[in-house]
This record gives structure tokens, C-alpha cells and sequence, in this order.
């Protein structure tokens, strides 16, 4: 591990603001923000972009980023302190155990900004069933997930995911910047958006809400021996 990531590992861990698998938490949330306001998640957050500027913009609403990598959140969790965001909070942990983090129906809405798109392994898109039916148990019934994306592939695999779990789309916008849709919250940039931007790469956003009904999460198929030796 280099130098520069083994000192924010050992900050982090000092961060107020920064919950490390936090399975005692589930319920609690509202002690931690001393608030009973909405909790919005931004999973697989980075460094906390849309956390911390949604935090800025919606005092009245809590942020919680996610993501397994501790010197990741540093970042995010670092502009929080200093700019004194009591609504902004990180947790570093695994998204796939969500459940373990909140209760059933704490979570108001989720974020999920340029995540891995996983072109090689579907199961382990951040918006493929086994994920929203993790969703589904801990968001509040009508609660809205959000996805802002540079890939194609992603963005048609959710559509197709949406219409196959019987979920309703909210919103869907093919080219948020060639639509001129790149307002209010669709107007944040992260790090990687700009890049993305700057390569003129055409960015996505779909949101929907999960349906009544339990998401129905596919069954895992055996692996043969020419798909394992594709994964090493």
C-alpha cells in the first residue's frame, strides 16, 4: 500500500463522520445526525462528490456515501468536516450488505453515479437484481433510484432490468447535456464525469422507483470450466 493511501486509511479511521461496517446501526441513523430528516444513499460514492454537494444544497436532507474503499471516502468525508456538513456522512462497507447498515425503509432515495458498468460480469452491476432487491428492503415504498452513467451498456441494461422487474421509470434522458437537462442535481460533476465530458462521451440518466411486487433475482447458473477460465 503506498504512503499517501496509508495516511487517509489512519485518518479516516479518526473521522467522525466515517462508519466502518456499521451493522450496530440499523434504526439509529436519526441518533447519528441528531435529526429525523430523509436519507438519501450515493453508492459506490468515490470521493463523496454528489454527498457532499447535495449535502450543501439540501440542508434538510441527510447524505450517506458508500463505498468499500477507505481512501476513497477520505476525500468527501474531509471537505464534510471542515465545511461543518452535520448532514453528511460516510459508511465504508460493502453495498451487497446494505441490510446489515439500515433498517427496512430507513433509506429515502439512492444515488448511483459512474459506477463500474462491469462489462465482463453483469451480476455485479450496481443496478442488476440482486442489488435491487438489497434495495428494495431497506428503501422507504415509492423511494426513487437514480443512475448517471457514460455507459451504454449500463444505461440499456438497466432499461431492460426496469422492464423486466416491473419497476416504473421516473425520468429517462438519453444525452442529459445535448438535452440541456444538466440542471439542479444533474448539474454536479464529479471527477470522472469531466473527464468523461471532456473525451465527448454522451452521459445518461434514468431514475425509477422499485415495484410492489419482491424483485424476482435470477437464479446463478453453474459456470463451465471455459467461463471460470475467462474470469481469471
Amino acid at each position: 500500500m503506498g504512503h499517501k493511501k496509508l495516511i487517509r486509511f489512519r485518518a479516516v479511521d479518526t473521522f467522525s463522520n466515517v462508519l466502518q461496517y456499521p451493522k450496530h446501526m440499523p434504526g439509529k441513523w436519526h441518533e447519528h445526525f441528531q435529526n429525523n430528516n430523509p436519507i438519501t444513499l450515493e453508492l459506490a460514492c468515490g470521493k463523496g462528490e454528489y454527498s457532499v454537494n447535495l449535502g450543501r444544497q439540501h440542508k434538510d436532507h441527510n447524505y450517506i456515501g458508500v463505498d468499500i474503499k477507505g481512501n476513497r471516502i477520505y476525500n468527501g468525508a474531509k471537505i464534510s468536516l471542515e465545511e461543518g456538513l452535520k448532514n453528511v456522512a460516510f459508511v465504508r462497507g460493502q453495498i451487497d450488505h446494505l441490510s446489515e447498515y439500515f433498517a427496512v425503509h430507513e433509506v429515502e432515495d439512492i444515488w448511483i453515479v459512474f459506477s463500474d458498468p462491469f462489462l465482463r460480469k453483469p451480476k455485479n452491476r450496481l443496478t442488476h437484481p440482486r442489488f435491487l432487491f438489497i434495495y428494495q428492503n431497506v428503501m422507504k415504498k415509492g423511494g426513487v433510484i437514480k443512475l448517471k452513467t457514460d455507459s451504454k451498456e449500463l444505461y440499456d441494461f438497466t432499461l431492460d432490468t426496469i422492464q423486466e422487474q416491473a419497476c416504473t421509470i421516473v425520468e429517462n434522458i438519453a444525452d442529459i447535456y445535448g438535452k440541456g437537462m444538466a440542471t439542479g442535481p444533474l448539474a454536479i460533476q464529479t471527477f470522472y464525469e469531466k473527464m468523461h465530458l471532456a473525451e465527448g462521451r454522451t452521459i445518461y440518466y434514468l431514475s425509477f422507483t422499485l415495484p410492489e411486487t419482491t424483485i424476482i433475482v435470477p437464479q446463478r447458473k453453474a459456470k463451465t470450466e471455459e467461463e471460470d477460465n475467462a474470469d481469471e
